[in-house]
């Protein structure tokens, strides 16, 4: 498995584990057991549970017909929308959650941007009996109301995270922080493919349902397993790893990343990581970040508040470096053009997230016979008063 994780933390040149002395014990724990509990059979059991029982898993794998249409090609929508909490953040909280019982944690911390794993992680935390910290943006608290509101109903304390852009990456610095002053009975709950080892790993084993499933529904739907191309959005990366997971070593699957492009690549309000990014040191790992030429990290910006970060996770670093992985961009109007396209085509009004990958259907020449599976990761319920202020429907 060339694209997989090897012994020491590393895609290819990049990842690892460059870490503050004080999270050395917690992150090192947490690489020695991790394999072994979720190879557990009991874990596996109740992971696999609550995927069905509590997520609503096996997620549908949706042909949609007139949007097929429109772009010449079978255009199948695996419905992540669908899922318990309205994303596919669910199940990677789930998995981590388990993992932390079972490592003696009392209580999770959690970043989120688009406030989607913040609710995942304040669902799974309810659901456990277990205390709940989530660090948010102050910027995304306010573009993402309902989330919030959502994430203290559940039980949930949210910390605005005032730094900097005041949206994710300032999130996650502050969880960051509080993780090393609570070293001992807190786990941190990352909610994308970022991070030290063995956090890229292990978010993209539990997010590798997603794959795992389309391979199996295709069976059902063309009797192949293997579709010509998988499309996902890539702020950090968690969808589109669940989603490529499956496929990485079947070269016939053509594999496509969309990153925010936001007012343009060239802007200067961009969070277009491959197309901006050079390599450095990023939340605890080696990959692809934007930075200025001193090494300072460049606030990104999109429109979606689950794209604005400055880098992508290493396992996406090295697929665009190894060209496994085709990364494509969308700006915002382009986003927000294809969401509205789809809530008219077919009924589904996606996350802006999720839109991104939408908009790129008119960026590639298909095949009639094409099979496409794009990676409908979340719904846009989260996201009304932003389709609102843009207003262009």
């Amino acid at each position: 498995m060339k694209y997989q994780v090897d012994e020491n933390g590393y895609y290819g040149s990049f990842g690892g584990a460059f870490i503050p002395e004080m999270l050395y014990p917690n992150v090192e724990e947490l690489r020695e057991h991790y394999l072994s509990i979720v190879r557990e059979e009991s874990f596996q059991t109740e992971f696999q549970n609550l995927l069905h029982d509590f997520v609503g898993r096996p997620t549908p794998l949706y042909l949609g017909k007139r949007l097929s249409e429109r772009y010449g090609a079978k255009i199948y929508l695996k419905r992540e929308d669908l899922c318990h909490t309205g994303a596919h953040k669910i199940n990677n909280t789930i998995g981590q959650i388990l993992v932390a019982q079972r490592l003696g944690k009392k209580k999770i911390i959690a970043e989120t941007g688009a406030g989607q794993h913040g609710v995942a992680t304040a669902t799974v935390c309810a659901l456990m009996g277990m205390e709940c910290i989530v660090y948010m943006g102050e910027h995304d608290m306010a573009r993402q109301r309902p989330n919030v509101e959502r994430m203290r109903i559940l039980g949930t304390k949210v910390v605005p995270a005032l730094s900097g852009s005041k949206t994710l990456k300032d999130a996650t610095n502050e969880a960051m922080r509080h993780w090393i002053n609570h070293p001992t009975d807190t786990h941190y709950i990352i909610g994308s493919v970022v991070g030290p080892h063995p956090y890229p790993d292990m978010v993209a084993r539990f997010q590798s349902v997603i794959s795992e499933e389309i391979k199996q529904q295709l069976i059902t739907e063309i009797g192949n397993p293997s579709p010509d191309y998988v499309i996902a959005c890539v702020g950090g990366g968690s969808n589109a790893a669940g989603a490529f997971y499956h496929f990485l070593n079947d070269e016939h699957v053509k594999l496509v990343g969309v990153e925010a492009a936001g007012k343009g690549v060239d802007s200067g309000q961009s969070a277009a990581t491959t197309a901006l990014g050079k390599a450095g040191v990023l939340h605890g790992s080696k990959t692809l970040l934007m930075q200025t030429t001193d090494g300072q990290v460049v606030e990104p910006y999109s429109i979606s508040a689950g794209l604005d970060y400055p880098g992508i996770g290493p396992l996406h670093a090295h697929l665009f470096e190894t060209g496994r992985v085709t990364f494509l961009s969308a700006t915002d109007d382009e986003a927000m053009e294809a969401g509205i396209e789809l809530s008219r085509t077919e009924g589904i009004i996606p996350a802006i997230e999720t839109a991104h990958a939408l908009a790129v259907l008119s960026k590639i020449e298909f095949d009639k016979d094409d099979v496409v599976v794009i990676n409908l990761s979340g719904r846009g319920d989260k996201d009304l008063d932003t389709y609102i202020k843009w207003g262009k429907y």
